[in-house]
């Protein structure tokens, strides 16, 4: 379906592809990895053609019809949403443009009677006439209502444009589809109708996403970007993840025998096949691992993050009381009668379809925005360390290196122990000495996990960790949570994230909270929570 030879591109001394190949076959979905900078999103834009390499080529298989999730935002500001998800298939659309403009013509001729004809036998064989109702019914799907399916692009919101931009590459069945990121900015509810529509998808799947829960979901091939080449391995990502630390583990173990190698990697094997029984993608996973090639699966050259978070102290039985807190932004509700006592040993996600109401909730807590209404209050023994989604103010002073920043914070002012924790987050060497004003928005990250391991706090309070951080990251820093002894009170829209940390689970929304003592994935198969949650979304306070 496409295949990719001898690929290279450099930048000035660095090089991000040496003469790489890689094969995707039609009926896969493949999921690229690799960390922050190793080429995933240039990797995307030169299978598309939207960037050239400087070695190398792209072969698509004649006739087939490649459709992307497109990043520009403002592109069909002057554009229905409808007319917007259509233009996703561009043969389709340039007929129906054509044939509209010879219907509109004052003068219609013979000839243009013929045209049109022509036109119209392709359009049907397209299945033109379902193509409408095709479109509504994707938009529908990933959220977007009705009554905004005929507003022009340039009247809806970031978010809502995310998903007309979606529904637009998913539109008219492509044969390959490219996904940089398609998760993003989507509600638990939204990335699970897309993980049902991709799973039900026939064809080609080429995605890049930092969700491992979508990954594992969808994905039957892991492609790994490192070391400038790529490379393809049969499995989701947790596959490729447990069996390449098996592998880095028994590398490792110079001294045993290739024989007990073997063993304990088909062992690994059996065991990973007979769980993707319970997988959604069950039957044509286990017929893959049953093929693979132990030899094919390799140590990864991944560094992951040393995050721990300690206490200094631990908290007594008085966590956090929280009376009748209220909010709105510009006269409308984000927080409404919240109401809760943390309790020891609670380790909460908060929940939201708005992200604005829980970055105002923590804004609250953290002091920095004030409630219309409503206290709360913290136990004596209690020290919090607060992890913002938006850290720019941080980095917003004077530039000064990673040293010096991180020092501002620390109570032990020794260049070792800045250097522990900075190397912690892999600021090693003379990365140490990097200016705060150059950093990436995940290194922006790192320094600040940094800072709050520093703090040895009790109560972490925590805004959507996982942005701007690669899988490795995203994976230390989930073991962390899981092992930190404290109280966590998070946001984060990675599933597996949430799934795994939280036992518990609080939802603002416009009419009030809704508390419950459950795992995210209890929360979300609750019959009587889903009916509690249409019911306050929708404005009606349920007794």
């Amino acid at each position: 379906m496409i295949r990719v030879e001898n690929l290279t591109l450099q930048f000035g001394r660095r090089i991000l592809f040496d003469e790489a190949n890689v094969f995707f076959a039609p009926g896969n979905c493949y999921g690229v990895i690799g960390a922050n900078g190793a080429g995933k999103s240039t990797f995307l834009k030169i299978l598309t053609g939207v960037k050239d390499a400087n070695k190398g080529t792209v072969h698509i298989e004649p006739g087939k019809r490649l459709a992307v999730l497109k990043q520009e935002h403002f592109e069909y500001d002057e554009v229905t949403v409808l007319n917007t998800v259509m233009m996703g298939h561009t043969k389709l659309w340039s007929i129906m443009q054509e044939k509209d403009a010879i219907y509109a013509k004052p003068d219609f001729s013979e000839e243009d009677g013929i045209k049109a004809s022509e036109l119209e036998e392709v359009f049907a064989e397209m299945d033109g006439w379902s193509a409408e109702p095709e479109a509504a019914s994707l938009l529908s799907g990933i959220g977007v209502v009705e009554s905004d399916h005929n507003k022009l692009m340039k009247d809806m919101n970031g978010n809502q444009k995310v998903r007309v931009l979606l529904a637009q590459a998913l539109f008219g069945n492509p044969d390959i589809l490219v996904l940089d990121e398609p998760t993003n900015d989507l509600d638990i509810e939204t990335v699970s109708w897309l993980e049902d529509f991709l799973l039900d998808f026939k064809n080609t799947v080429i995605v890049v996403s930092h969700d491992r829960h979508f990954l594992d979901t969808v994905c039957t091939h892991t492609v790994d970007i490192d070391f400038a080449k790529i490379n393809t391995y049969t499995g989701n990502y947790s596959f490729w993840y447990e069996s390449s630390q098996l592998a880095l583990k028994q590398k490792l173990a110079q001294n045993k025998k290739m024989e007990d190698k073997r063993a304990e990697m088909q062992a690994f094997i059996d065991r990973f096949s007979a769980n993707a029984s319970k997988s959604k993608q069950a039957t044509s996973r286990r017929k893959m691992l049953e093929k693979l090639n132990i030899e094919e699966i390799k140590p990864s050259s991944r560094k992951y993050p040393g995050i721990i978070f300690d206490q200094v102290r631990e908290a007594g039985d008085q966590i956090l009381s929280v009376k009748g807190l209220s909010y709105s932004l510009d006269g409308r509700p984000l927080l409404k009668d919240v109401d809760f006592t943390i309790n020891k040993g609670d380790k909460i996600s908060i929940i939201s379809k708005d992200s604005l109401a829980t970055t105002a909730f923590y804004e609250i807590l953290d002091g920095s925005l004030k409630a219309d209404s409503g206290d709360f209050e913290f136990g004596q023994t209690i020290t919090t360390s607060y992890l913002p989604t938006d850290n720019e103010a941080f980095f917003n002073d004077e530039p000064m290196s990673l040293m010096d920043w991180l020092r501002q914070y620390a109570k032990i002012k020794d260049e070792q122990y800045i250097r522990g924790f900075l190397g912690k987050m892999l600021f090693s060497g003379d990365e140490v000495h990097k200016m705060s004003n150059v950093l990436s928005g995940g290194e922006k990250v790192r320094c600040m996990v940094s800072r709050m391991m520093m703090k040895e706090a009790n109560v972490l309070l925590i805004d959507e960790p996982t942005n701007h951080l690669d899988l490795e990251s995203i994976t230390a820093f989930n073991n962390a949570l899981i092992n930190f002894k404290g109280t966590v009170i998070f946001t984060s829209h990675d599933h597996q994230f949430t799934q795994t940390v939280a036992n518990r689970i609080i939802e603002l929304t416009p009419s009030g909270i809704i508390d419950q003592l459950k795992t995210l994935d209890e929360y979300l198969a609750d019959p009587k929570i889903k009916e509690t949650r249409k019911e306050m979304y929708e404005g009606h306070l349920v007794g």
